[in-house]
């Protein structure tokens, strides 16, 4: 998945590269930027010390000693003053000098903090979307799988109208599966999935068709390239080229949604494509309700999507 959210430290995190939320000295310091120094050792140190410091905005990179990766790279990120002092501009280009480093040193696999959204006092919610946006314009033209590690759930927060809105839609939509077993309910209205004729005559018509072929059809329907649907969807080249070459493929439920996102399906249309490889929107599945909220409200960002996935502790689109 070229973009994942992972609860973790991130000096555990087995990937290329790392990124640290440093100070401009380089030297060690608090929350993130400390941890990756104890975990690192006297090495990293060593070697900080000979790099003159950083300013804001700017990135820099150095081994990574004891740390489970190749390399630590050093950004550092602005100080909250309200916005008024650039603040924005210099988030974004940390992202954009981080990810520069990381490409020139052939990094395939990178994990950042939220930077500057602890103790430099960043808004969270406005630090995860500068984070989001920069990553995802940069993997428009770069293939990398970058990760956005997060420490608790109180470092992760995302529009509170949103998860409201989503809470409420979970409430009235989601039915506990035993209920559904005893009652043989498909759909949280209590009635059978309806199709006028002329739709069941496209379905009928289209019974042979496989996901593969249909998502091939939808692409060039909708006038997108391979590149632009599956980097949409947030899935990797390699594995949209096995669905490419393998017309019998059978993706898993999340990577079937991360398509149906990606072509800002109808519901309708999203549940016929989800027919194709066996599944279907379940009222007693959260996950599926979440889905079902954003897509019924015309909302295809699957990144925002993730997020509040995330946010609900269910398993995130994509691969």
């Amino acid at each position: 998945m070229p973009i994942q959210i992972e609860r973790n430290d991130i000096t555990k995190i087995k990937c290329d590269a790392i990124v640290n939320a440093a100070n401009n000295s380089l030297l060690g310091g608090g929350g993130v930027d400390g941890a990756i120094h104890r975990a690192a050792g006297r090495g990293l140190l060593e070697e900080c010390r000979k790099l003159g410091g950083c300013k804001t905005g700017e990135a820099k990179i150095t081994g990574a000693y004891n740390l489970p990766c190749k390399y630590v790279i050093h950004t550092v990120g602005p100080v909250w003053h309200g916005g008024e002092y650039g603040e924005e501009q210099l988030l974004i280009s940390c992202y954009r000098n981080s990810l520069k480093l990381a490409n020139e040193h052939q990094c395939e696999t990178v994990a950042f903090p939220l930077i500057s959204a602890g103790v430099y006092g960043y808004p969270k919610d406005e630090a995860l979307r500068i984070a989001v946006n920069e990553i995802s314009r940069f993997l428009l033209e770069n293939e990398m799988t970058v990760t956005i590690v997060v420490y608790d759930k109180q470092s992760f927060q995302i529009s509170k109208k949103l998860i409201a809105d989503i809470r409420e839609y979970i409430d009235e939509r989601y039915i506990d599966e035993h209920f559904v077993a005893r009652s043989n309910i498909l759909y949280s209205d209590g009635n059978l999935p309806k199709r006028s004729s002329a739709n069941l005559r496209d379905v009928v018509g289209s019974v042979d068709e496989s996901f593969s072929e249909m998502l091939l059809r939808k692409i060039d329907e909708k006038g997108m390239t391979d590149a632009q649907c599956y980097k949409k969807a947030n899935i990797d080249r390699k594995l949209f080229s096995k669905i490419r070459n393998n017309p019998g493929y059978k993706p898993s439920k999340a990577t079937a949604i991360a398509f149906a996102i990606a072509l800002e399906l109808s519901l309708d249309e999203a549940t016929e494509l989800l027919l194709k490889s066996g599944y279907a929107l379940s009222p007693s599945s959260k996950f599926d309700v979440i889905v079902e909220y954003f897509i019924r409200n015309h909302r295809y960002d699957i990144f925002e999507i993730n997020e509040a996935l995330f946010e609900f502790d269910q398993p995130l689109l994509g691969v």
